[in-house]
């Protein structure tokens, strides 16, 4: 099942993304996957006709991470292909190339996990006015905030150090798009206190807290179940 106005191309066909760095993410995926390929057989997700478990142990997180990602990549994608009444060129230039980071954390995810890979997500976004700044904007706020909070909060759940690592490139990556983003809906609010907390520190969310949001823009259903918890 494909992503809504979403076709699965590789980064390196993407405008705004260099082959080089297709290239230095594709070589990371084939260091994680030769990682992920030596987990337990019953780390692998399970698809029912109800819900998609994301399975257990690192796969699992990255499963999750890998969900997020889709439906990120996708909010981008429509969001790109029409854009909202009175964009600026800067604002779209800006939104294109956070659809192609995030298309490119999706390929490196998707790649990495090879058969142990969760399907294709169907999203729903049919709550959110794409002809509106205000609705678009406010929406990928939301969607990067959760991003950076669902990382953050995962980091202590992961065990291989590699993948530990990767997750802290990425969420820093994520990072950048929130500040972004919320910059140009109310300038210098990059990192309030809704953001940051008082010891400077980002927010964190568990899996469970983190899919209760994101399941509101997704047709498929997703099961942390089985993932790790502390």
């Amino acid at each position: 099942m494909k992503l809504e106005n979403e076709s699965l191309i590789v980064p390196e066909q993407r405008p705004g993304v260099s082959r080089r760095r297709f290239f230095t993410v594709a070589g990371v995926g084939i260091l994680a996957a030769s990682a992920i390929a030596s987990c337990k057989k019953d780390d692998s997700p399970v698809v029912t006709d109800q819900s998609i478990d994301l399975g257990s142990g690192d796969v699992g997180i990255l499963n999750y991470a890998y969900a997020l990602e889709q439906l990120e990549a996708a909010f981008y994608t429509k969001v790109a292909a029409s854009f909202y009444s009175g964009a600026s060129s800067a604002e779209m230039d800006r939104l294109k190339e956070i659809r192609d980071h995030e298309i490119a954390h999706r390929e490196f995810f998707k790649n990495a996990l090879g058969s142990k890979a969760i399907p294709a997500l169907e999203v729903d976004f049919s709550s959110i006015d794409f002809t509106s700044r205000t609705s678009v904007l406010a929406t990928a706020k939301a969607f990067e905030d959760l991003g950076v909070s669902a990382y953050n909060g995962a980091g202590k759940l992961i065990v291989s150090a590699d993948y530990l690592l990767l997750a802290g490139k990425i969420v820093s990556v994520e990072a950048r798009h929130a500040a972004y983003i919320r910059d140009i809906i109310s300038n210098g609010s990059f990192a309030d206190s809704s953001a940051v907390d008082a010891n400077g520190l980002d927010m964190a969310k568990m899996p469970n807290d983190v899919l209760a949001v994101a399941g509101t823009y997704l047709k498929s259903k997703i099961t942390a179940k089985n993932l790790p918890t502390s």
